[in-house]
């Protein structure tokens, strides 16, 4: 077997707060995230292949992570669609760029929807093999095909 794990390091700003949580998380705050995410798969063995010994073509997967999650997310307010945010989405610009979720933003409801979509758009020989979100330095989920 040649199978190879390639990760990519991702950073995006981010706030959030979660509706009805009862400690200080329930206020508005911001994060600098770093995703890392991990592909596997076995490089492609063609001479005639311009992507020859290669898993996934670093800059595809970029491509990929920033249309998906970074993009989509950077600089962003992500809030739970059920929280009562009355006047907040009228703010002139401050309303621009909120995302409403159907689940509570925590890190670990995020980084389920980040696999389902990064995954959904994988070539079919590449699988995704883990995601790794930090909120802080020291706070990170984790998420891993084989537990699914």
């Amino acid at each position: 077997m040649r199978k190879v794990r390639l990760t990519k390091e991702f950073r995006f700003e981010m706030a959030h707060a979660l509706w009805n949580y009862d400690g200080l998380c329930k206020h508005f705050h911001g994060h600098s995230y770093i995703l890392r995410v991990t592909v596997l798969g076995e490089p492609i063995a063609d001479n005639n292949s311009p992507k020859d010994g290669m898993v996934l073509d670093f800059g595809v997967l970029k491509q990929i992570v920033h249309e998906e999650v970074v993009d989509r997310m950077d600089h962003t307010v992500v809030l739970n669609k059920n929280a009562d945010i009355k006047g907040f989405l009228e703010i002139p610009q401050m309303g621009e760029r909120v995302i409403l979720t159907d689940y509570q933003p925590t890190c670990e409801n995020m980084i389920i929807e980040m696999a389902e979509r990064i995954s959904a758009r994988l070539p079919k020989e590449v699988e995704l093999h883990s995601l790794r979100l930090n909120e802080t330095a020291n706070s990170f989920a984790e998420w891993h095909a084989s537990d699914q």
